[in-house]
């Protein structure tokens, strides 16, 4: 999976600025690595991300490359991996599910006006994907760029449910929730229930307590409380309540592949690790409601009268 534009640089891991100079890295590096040592009481994933970093710019060489945005492939960032994707071709020749909309199409969008924006209007933006350049970006606008890769990857997973499933990707809703555009990220129907899906990238581990989710990357967000309400404005436009709402991160910032929280409004809740995504609604939730055949026929055409995306 390609590195996250949230995820922490080499330097931010080490603790040092990216213009330290060779001893003040070195220096760190060595601090670093015995703080995270297993055998001293750290934390295993710590120390190898400690050592990961060292790889990348613990050398002149490999420190160029890295600050060039073109480091050790599959560790460092990745301008191919970060830039809209080109159709791929498909192997498989069984059918997809229905799709509507634009997968993390909002998302870039607002990366896009924002990246500008923080540069400066006017001023030359030859490469928005530079990685250089979203490596130097605030948090939020990083974030947006976050979100859209996350969207864009749960869609490829979702469309492998088959024809017996109907998405819908950027719904707008009239309810936002938490400085987030009024969407909901994905609208799946099928047999095993209504679906009401958000992609995230927080860039850190989150998990479920008390039917809502908690870590320090959240920053007072509550995101189920969000997507229900989401969920809610167009179950009530559709005459369709939602039988599941599920949260879905990459796949090391969740302890497990699929974790249930109870219930919002009759809705299982859930968060699910993104490479669990396709088989956890081809499965459906336990204790959510399945659907007839006729249910979702009759579910879908009142869907498709109302969905409006953003």
């Amino acid at each position: 999976m390609p590195e996250s534009p949230l995820s922490a640089s080499p330097y931010e891991l080490l603790g040092v600025a990216a213009d330290a100079d060779e001893a003040t890295l070195r220096a760190a590096y060595r601090r670093a690595l015995r703080e995270a040592h297993p055998d001293t009481g750290g934390d295993p994933a710590k120390f190898h991300a400690v050592q990961s970093a060292w790889a990348l710019v613990g050398t002149p060489a490999a420190r160029a490359a890295f600050d060039r945005g073109r480091g050790t492939v599959g560790t460092a960032p990745s301008r191919e991996a970060w830039a809209p994707a080109a159709p791929r071709p498909r192997r498989d020749s069984r059918p997809l599910a229905r799709s509507y909309g634009h997968p993390g199409g909002l998302s870039r969008e607002r990366y896009l006006e924002s990246i500008r924006e923080w540069v400066g209007r006017g001023a030359s933006l030859p490469d928005p994907y530079d990685p250089a350049l979203v490596r130097g970006a605030p948090r939020g606008i990083r974030h947006l760029l976050a979100d859209a890769l996350a969207e864009e990857a749960s869609a490829r997973a979702l469309a492998t449910l088959g024809i017996a499933y109907t998405i819908w990707h950027d719904v707008a809703t009239d309810a936002a929730g938490h400085g987030l555009p009024p969407k909901l990220d994905h609208l799946v129907l099928g047999p095993t229930g209504l679906f009401a899906i958000q992609s995230e990238d927080w860039g850190g581990p989150v998990a479920l307590k008390r039917g809502e989710l908690v870590g320090e990357a959240l920053a007072g967000e509550r995101p189920f409380k969000a997507l229900a309400a989401r969920a809610k404005a167009i179950g009530r436009a559709a005459k369709a309540k939602p039988t599941a709402l599920m949260i879905v991160v990459p796949d090391d910032h969740a302890g497990e592949p699929l974790e249930l929280g109870g219930s919002v409004r009759g809705a299982v809740v859930a968060l699910v690790r993104r490479s669990r995504l396709a088989s956890a609604v081809r499965e459906g939730l336990p204790g959510s409601a399945h659907l007839g055949g006729t249910e979702v026929m009759e579910v879908r055409s009142r869907l498709q009268a109302v969905v409006r995306f953003a």
